[in-house]
């Protein structure tokens, strides 16, 4: 194997968790990215307009968000953790298969809205439970971790594509315009944002004709292994109440971190470290109550904040770009043809998904700061070009893409250096899940709106001030990593570094 023996040991000790984490960030991966695609039929199944239903897209990612916040909640205990995400990975197949009885635009907000939740719990549950398994050694599998996002993300508008409508869903007198105008609409649509296509006059009233409802049973299906993989390692860890043969205590949140140490002396005279780290991977709200802020020195917080600006601006732009450049590409100057400017999202969502599969083996050899500053300067000079080259259809291909690679390790190889900073004792997992969701969302809205208002080149510009916000701000958490105070001999005896040998004992801790 590519890497060493004590990672290969350590993986093999933790397999089943460890497959069974990358699985349920599949199915976030499926639910973040079929709502593009299918928006119009789903459109014509609650028969609302195109302003009505971009809200179920808002009612996705604020819960999303806010699900992501709320996530540490479940981090007490393993056994809270696993029912969560078994929760969490469930109601995704529920979801799905209830879609297409949702008739009524509200009734799908509210259902979008409980995916969105279920989202944002797997996402930060998934990040916070990796890094406690391998700690210093969690980077490769991070990026292993977000691979999955990816192919999720790219395989399910491959489902839906077949069953979506090729002419207007709703049959009335009005529908040849808009059919013919169809695939123009379904590529523009982003969150609030259905701006120019508002003279296209589609129907609200007829008979609905779409196929629409097959492609969301066919991705319940297709989620239905995940949670049945997250049960099968609650029953494995004896954590199923009705099939439990003893019972066993729930463990404090410091014993959850599944690669144990040897114990040693240093662990038998050091239990008052048991309760500083306890208190790490907090859900957000516990992590703004004053009781994790006493001792803290100002770069604590200085580390925690500026690691989840970098993630706002980069993970804004994945969002921002990956929505508007379908319509600034059939705008002028490029006027490119509606068919080929269809191929950038997914050669955008594709690269990323690639990106991230080459940093699995790049990370185990390049540190995460490394990535992270190769990640924001690529993302700085490839805006920076394609505006040069702004009236080139070939290079906006070529920058799509190169965006993509840069901008597909940003996130898991900044979560593996800041709670590297923090020796797994703050709570960087949930801030920084939190910080992405807001600039995906906040970015989003925004870019879009000076889009309508300034013209379609202000989103390349939009972009590059993004960009340069990203670097600046990792400038400044490379500066407070630099002064932020180094662990003590005893914790750094205890860290996984020092303790991890080939053969020693770690296992999957309750």
């Amino acid at each position: 194997m590519w890497w060493d023996e004590r990672v290969s040991a350590r993986f093999r000790r933790n397999l089943q968790p460890t497959l069974t984490y990358w699985s349920v960030f599949f199915s976030f991966g499926l639910c973040i990215a079929f709502l593009g695609p299918t928006l119009l039929d789903l459109r014509c199944q609650t028969q609302s307009s195109l302003s009505q239903i971009t809200w179920v897209f808002f009612s996705q990612q604020f819960c999303l968000l806010l699900g992501s916040c709320l996530g540490g909640v479940f981090k007490r205990t393993l056994a809270q953790s696993l029912f969560a995400l078994f929760a969490s990975s469930l109601a995704i197949s529920l979801v799905f298969a209830i879609i297409p009885l949702c008739h009524n635009v509200v009734v799908l907000a509210v259902v979008m809205a409980v995916a969105g939740l279920a989202m944002g719990c797997i996402d930060t549950i998934s990040n916070m439970q990796l890094v406690k398994i391998y700690q210093k050694d969690s980077a490769i599998f991070l990026q292993a971790l977000h691979f999955f996002v990816g192919f999720g993300a790219l395989l399910s508008p491959l489902i839906a594509d077949p069953f979506l409508s090729d002419t207007n869903c709703i049959l009335s007198n009005s529908t040849a315009n808009a059919s013919s105008n169809l695939p123009h609409i379904r590529k523009s649509l982003v969150p609030h944002h259905p701006g120019n296509l508002s003279h296209y006059d589609l129907p609200m009233k007829g008979m609905v004709v779409t196929r629409v409802s097959y492609a969301f049973w066919i991705m319940a299906l297709i989620n239905l292994p995940v949670p049945i993989a997250v049960f099968f390692l609650l029953y494995k860890e004896r954590m199923v109440p009705c099939w439990n043969g003893s019972s066993h205590p729930l463990l404090s949140a410091d014993e959850l971190a599944m690669e144990t140490r040897p114990v040693d002396k240093d662990e038998l005279s050091t239990p008052v470290q048991r309760p500083q780290a306890a208190a790490g991977h907090d859900d957000l709200l516990s992590c703004c109550q004053s009781r994790n802020f006493r001792g803290a020195s100002y770069t604590y917080f200085a580390v925690h904040v500026t690691g989840a600006l970098v993630l706002f601006m980069t993970d804004g732009i994945v969002g921002e770009y990956s929505g508007f450049v379908y319509s600034y590409a059939v705008e002028e100057p490029l006027s490119v043809v509606h068919k080929v400017a269809g191929y950038l999202p997914s050669l955008f969502w594709g690269f990323i998904t690639l990106g991230r599969l080459i940093s699995i083996p790049v990370s185990y050899r390049m540190k995460p700061a490394t990535m992270v500053f190769i990640n924001v300067v690529g993302v700085l000079i490839t805006f920076l070009l394609l505006l040069i080259f702004s009236s080139s259809v070939v290079f906006l291909f070529v920058g799509t893409a190169s965006l993509g690679l840069f901008l597909s390790s940003t996130f898991p190889s900044m979560l593996a250096y800041t709670e590297d900073i923090l020796q797994y004792q703050g709570c960087a997992t949930t801030v920084l899940v939190t910080g992405a969701g807001i600039g995906e969302m906040v970015l989003q809205l925004l870019v879009g709106s000076i889009i309508h208002d300034r013209g379609s080149y202000s989103f390349l510009v939009c972009g590059m001030i993004f960009g340069c916000l990203a670097f600046t701000f990792y400038a400044f958490l490379v500066f407070f990593h630099r002064m932020y105070p180094k662990p003590s001999p005893e914790l750094d005896d205890a860290s996984p570094d020092k303790a991890a040998v080939p053969d020693d004992t770690g296992q999957y801790q309750r």
